[in-house]
């Protein structure tokens, strides 16, 4: 793996798996390579997960390096650690405050990409951060107009129109001009990447509306959508039956599928990638990657979290981190 991106790793929700899947994806790699990483969170998290699994790391503060220790920008939690495995405000507003201060690194060139562990959005809530996520608070973090979440993975890729919204909201939102900027972003990464990504858009309606017959959403908005983009030289086709274009792209049809709304996109790739599909999003300043699973309050502390979907979320985020920014339409 190439030694070349400043990584930095949010701790996620303290109470989660987070801290014990980065700790156990830190000792799975060669010692020089940690050298590349800052841990944005608290020894004392780390710590817990680092006797939980028994990776027996050891920690420093940023701004005093320690040959074989692992560096970990220090945010106080202004409070005792939270207990592992429930949700709790303390938790919630330590996990804001970690990505605003991964985001403060990327945003000043102090890191090359930032990897967030996973969040809980009640927790979250609790502590007075109103934001669907990681995608909503980046963007308002970054002064970003929107953003758009592709999960990705080795046979099936796919971008969403709209992600945390109920299912009325997200067929509001599925509108030519959403549409076509999801298309888009979809197509500049992948150009970035150094691959013309064939395209697919899933229809909205089933069986794409059967000419009105089911809804006519799809040959209103989402046609329209694919026709400008095709003006703009972007392969893409569409909108095809939701029911049939996931198995294609699987198949190998295309490389990259346009879901509609949260469910679509996700259902399909957490079927054919649980472990190692990754979550990253497009349309911001920064680079970020995520893993693509919760909290686990469940198996927090118990030192069963698989950390796969880490490695998997630091490979891709290196893999951009090697990439140009640059639009290409």
């Amino acid at each position: 793996m190439d030694r070349n991106a400043k990584v930095a790793v949010t701790l996620g929700d303290p109470a989660g798996v987070g801290p014990e899947v980065i700790v156990k994806a830190l000792a799975a790699m060669p010692e020089v390579e940690r050298d590349d990483f800052v841990i944005v969170g608290n020894i004392d998290a780390l710590e817990r997960a680092n006797r939980t699994a028994s990776t027996g790391l050891s920690f420093t503060t940023a701004g005093s390096a320690v040959a074989g220790r692992i560096t970990v920008d220090e945010v106080e939690l202004g409070a005792p650690l939270p207990d592992i495995g429930k949700v709790s405000p303390v938790a919630g507003d330590a996990s804001v405050r970690y990505i605003t201060r991964a985001v403060d690194l990327a945003m000043s060139g102090l890191a090359d990409v930032i990897v967030t562990a996973p969040i809980n959005k009640e927790a979250m809530n609790l502590a007075g951060h109103h934001f669907d996520g990681h995608t909503g608070l980046l963007a308002h973090l970054t002064g970003s107009k929107s953003s758009f979440m592709l999960l990705a993975s080795e046979r099936l890729n796919t971008i969403h129109v709209s992600t945390h919204v109920s299912l009325k909201g997200a067929i509001e939102r599925a509108k030519t001009e959403r549409v076509l900027a999801t298309i888009e972003a979809g197509h500049n990464h992948f150009m970035r990447l150094g691959q013309k990504a064939r395209i697919a858009v899933a229809a909205l309606n089933p069986h794409c509306g059967e000419n009105g017959l089911f809804g006519n959403e799809d040959m209103e908005f989402l046609a329209p959508a694919v026709e400008l983009a095709q003006a703009k030289g972007i392969d893409v086709v569409g909108p095809i039956s939701a029911d049939t274009v996931f198995a294609r792209a699987y198949n190998g049809a295309f490389d990259l599928v346009i879901a509609q709304y949260h469910d679509q996109g996700h259902i399909p790739i957490k079927l054919v990638a649980f472990e190692t599909a990754v979550n990253v999003s497009l349309g911001l300043p920064i680079d970020r990657v995520s893993v693509d699973h919760g909290t686990a309050f469940d198996i927090a502390g118990t030192g069963k979290a698989n950390h796969a979907n880490m490695l998997s979320a630091i490979a891709y985020a290196r893999l951009m981190a090697r990439s140009p920014r640059r639009q290409m339409a």
